[in-house]
């Protein structure tokens, strides 16, 4: 089904993403390398990462900025990079935003692509924020209650992450950790419930072996993306235009990780969109 809009939506118009850091660069350079028309404009909230740890109402709040401030930038999706704030405002931006833009989030495209497969056992991790909303638990027991899902909150993945500490003997040391838990014994599929957790997919797999599928939302997501630009005759087809980064606060580790995910200098500003 198509959205309806009070304003008129051009195909050239960027793709908005936002994130509380640089776990959202999984999901916009996911997107550059199905889209490659697409535009990116990209928020990260480093000011307030991580998102995980905060409270449902400060995370709606910050969400509302950040989905402004995109749309103020002519955004024609608002694309919610962060399973947190997807579980925790997702429904509210849709309801307030979503005359002026296509709302997307991060968790009902892997449940999606959950329950078209013949899993038996699913494991999640993702932050505590994540993982005590319910939501991905409960989307599978409604929309294919032949999966059992089993949960773990991983808060320690994403400051690892955004203080630089993968491929090394202390983030492995951390996700054997987590992930040597009986709670995941059995399982067919393990789904990264936090866009940061694509970065280390590769350490993930290796634990289990690679004889777990490994849920990376940021394909998954991209592939849908295309599909509802598709529908709604928004897909860009020409030129992309410039991709434009910015940051609620500047932390050296995002500059270098974006240099890293789209292969040379970026359009890297500092946005101070609380005033």
């Amino acid at each position: 089904m198509g959205w309806s809009f009070f304003i008129i939506l051009m195909k050239h118009q960027p793709i908005g993403i936002f994130d509380s850091g640089v776990g959202g660069l999984t999901v916009a350079h996911a997107i550059k390398q199905t889209l490659p028309g697409e535009s990116i404009l990209y928020f990260g909230d480093t000011a307030h990462l991580p998102y995980g740890d905060k409270s449902a109402e400060s995370i709606i709040s910050y969400s509302r900025k950040i989905a402004g401030f995109l749309l103020d930038h002519d955004a024609k999706v608002v694309l919610i990079a962060c399973n947190s704030a997807s579980a925790s405002a997702y429904e509210i931006l849709r309801q307030e935003f979503g005359s002026r833009a296509i709302i997307m989030d991060v968790i009902d495209p892997v449940i999606n692509y959950i329950c078209s497969g013949s899993y038996r056992k699913a494991g999640v991790i993702g932050t505590k924020r994540t993982i005590t909303s319910g939501t991905y638990a409960e989307k599978v027991a409604i929309r294919c209650p032949g999966t059992s899902v089993v949960s773990m909150a991983t808060p320690l993945l994403v400051p690892m992450i955004e203080e630089g500490f993968i491929f090394d003997d202390i983030s492995n040391a951390i996700i054997r950790a987590y992930l040597s838990d009986p709670l995941f014994d059995d399982i067919d599929a393990l789904v990264l419930g936090c866009t940061h957790y694509p970065i280390i997919r590769n350490q993930i797999g290796k634990f289990f072996n690679f004889n777990v599928e490994v849920v990376d939302s940021a394909r998954i997501v991209s592939q849908e993306l295309r599909r509802v630009l598709e529908e709604n005759d928004l897909l860009n087809m020409g030129k992309a235009g410039d991709d434009m980064f910015y940051v609620s606060d500047h932390t050296p580790w995002f500059g270098k990780i974006a240099r890293m995910f789209f292969e040379g200098d970026i359009n890297l500003s500092k946005a101070d969109i609380w005033c």
